[in-house]
């Protein structure tokens, strides 16, 4: 037999019988007894193949299709340049605990270090930001190095999964994958059953079970015998803050504890609901006097805060008392505390939830009330499309059961800005591990082809562009249905809103941080058969979003530039004397 086929496709039935079914291969031919592997499983109707052309897209998608079915999906590479360009999406999966599979291909250890062609050092290439690298022997003897490979697939997965780590501890995992020439299957390729007697390692179990049996995954608990926790103690004055966790349930884990200890919950956007949860959050924190007469003593931070400066200050107040809940292992994954200031770290396990419900203290009441009224004056404020308004239009107009995936930047701002609450039949799905701008499109992509109800994808132009070959889809390929809005600025305007906004350093601003491109959207979607259409009025533009597409689609709103900081003013003005009522 052909060994580096034969070692592709080995590896790659073990990682299906372990339960992998979205695989997206990049073109290439180190690669090829991967590729060739891939395609038969496709055709057996083991798997869903996805071809793209651009690795980094091709990383983003694979990471969109494991985002929130947290089954982790594979992406194959051939060597050189295009292993380097899978790092983004692996930092993202690292820092946001999304399973993946980084299977490279590479040249055999006799051609590493000679200057062959497309060869070079990719052992380790990825640091400490996978949760396991293995390279794995070069196929020449299939028949002793088989155990071998179908056992660093059960180790790929359990590592990818967090089967063994603990709640939090999903991530990416690189296996890096010499073959040597002949690289195209030969007739001697076939698999069929030799005939031998007992456990064919080249085979698999015949049965059709994985070498080796691994647990579930991990999933979100609040039970404290899970790490011998502690749960964390009542306050009265608490004031819980959510910000990014890595699943759904680690979300309502927390909305669970707050709700039972009756803590009032300033929570970034994401799925999940409490009516303790506070209308425009963040507009209550930046609202520093009103925050400097009722401050908590108290202030839980669950995950890791990622939108803007309020929380961070909050947690400076003098005299306030900052605890931490992690949803990993503190001693591992760390935990989140940026300004220095956390009193104590606690695991996931100590949200225990007590079998009494306490309802909600006279703290929390009292800033529920400050919420209600920030709500109802936001809420007359205005009629522009701007960026706010438009990400409300887009969630009201949302058909049920759909997910609405936000880009980073501005967007995952205006959401919270610019709803009152979130949907509880809207999934929200963010990528703000490291909150890059890049690979979003195909991060969208594989969301929308992961799941069966509508998808929508809020974006800023920049975001949109930055992956742009994100619609690369070649004609063969499973197709999304999916809406892409685009909050068209021209630009980045949230830098507008930042201390480079200023008045006196007006004159470098729009080249050195808008930075507006002039991309004719519209003509850049015709290129690649995306239809695209722009709208300037919220009802247009609800629509278009109430009726689920039919393939990818674009929709662009045209937003003003140069109103971003001026409204973002105008609103905490407004907050301010809501407050002062």
């Amino acid at each position: 037999m052909n060994p580096s086929t034969t070692g592709a496709r080995v590896l790659l039935d073990e990682l299906v019988r372990l339960g992998l079914r979205e695989v997206v291969l990049c073109p290439g031919s180190r690669s090829a007894p991967l590729a060739y592997a891939a395609h038969d499983l496709e055709l057996a109707g083991r798997i869903r193949l996805h071809v793209r052309v651009d690795e980094r897209s091709a990383a983003f998608l694979a990471l969109g299709l494991a985002k929130s079915s947290r089954r982790p999906a594979a992406v194959i590479t051939t060597s050189g340049t295009a292993v380097a360009n899978l790092h983004p999406a692996v930092l993202e999966a690292h820092h946001g605990a999304v399973p993946l599979l980084l299977l490279t291909a590479d040249r055999p250890p006799e051609l590493r270090g000679i200057g062959a062609n497309q060869a070079t050092d990719q052992i380790g290439v990825y640091g400490e930001h996978v949760r396991l690298a293995l390279e794995l022997e070069t196929p020449s003897d299939p028949a002793r190095q088989s155990p071998g490979w179908r056992t660093a697939a059960a180790r790929a997965v359990a590592a990818a999964t967090g089967a063994l780590g603990g709640t939090g501890a999903a991530g990416p995992v690189h296996l890096d994958l010499p073959y040597r020439d002949p690289l195209a299957p030969t007739g001697r390729d076939d698999l069929a059953p030799t005939g031998r007697e007992g456990l064919d390692p080249l085979l698999g179990r015949p049965d059709g079970a994985p070498w080796v049996t691994l647990p579930e995954p991990t999933t979100a608990t609040a039970d404290p015998s899970v790490g011998a926790a502690t749960p964390l103690t009542h306050d009265p004055d608490t004031l819980v803050v959510i910000g990014e966790l890595p699943t759904r349930q680690h979300r309502d884990v927390a909305l669970a504890w707050a709700t039972h200890h009756g803590a009032p919950v300033i929570a970034e956007p994401g799925p999940g609901s409490s009516p303790l949860v506070l209308p425009h959050g963040d507009r209550i924190l930046a609202a520093t006097d009103w925050v400097g007469e009722h401050l908590p003593s108290r202030v839980v931070v669950i995950g890791r805060p990622t939108l803007g400066r309020a929380v961070p200050m909050l947690t400076r107040a003098p005299g306030l008392r900052v605890e931490v809940v992690t949803p990993g292992e503190p001693g591992a994954a760390g935990w989140a505390d940026a300004t220095h200031t956390a009193a104590a770290v606690h695991p996931f396990a100590a949200l225990a939830v007590p079998d009494e419900e306490r309802g909600a203290t006279p703290f929390a009441r009292r800033w529920q009330a400050a919420g209600e009224r920030i709500a109802e004056a936001l809420a007359t404020e205005g009629t522009a499309l701007d960026g706010p308004a438009t990400a409300a239009a887009v969630h009201d107009a949302l058909p049920e059961g759909s997910a609405l995936f936000l880009g980073s930047s501005s967007v995952a701002r205006d959401i919270a800005h610019g709803v009152a609450r979130v949907r509880e039949d809207v999934e929200i799905v963010t990528s703000r591990g490291l909150a890059g701008i890049d690979g979003c499109v195909s991060t969208a992509v594989g969301l929308a082809l992961s799941r069966r109800g509508p998808t929508v994808a809020l974006l800023g132009d920049l975001t949109f562009l930055h992956d742009a070959n994100g619609l690369l889809i070649g004609p063969d390929e499973p197709r999304p249905d999916l809406t892409i809005v685009v909050v068209d600025d021209d630009g980045g305007s949230i830098f507008s809103t930042l201390e480079y906004g200023a008045d006196e350093l007006a004159g470098p601003m729009r080249r050195l941080f808008t930075t507006p491109t002039g991309t004719d959207i519209e003509l850049l979607c015709a290129a690649h058969g995306v239809p695209a259409t722009t709208v300037s009025g919220a009802q247009g533009l609800a629509d278009l979003v109430s009726r689920p597409s039919t393939g990818i689609r674009v929709v662009r709103v045209p937003v003003d530039p140069g109103a971003r900081r001026a409204a973002g003013q105008a609103a905490r003005d407004v907050v301010i004397a809501a407050l002062s009522r």
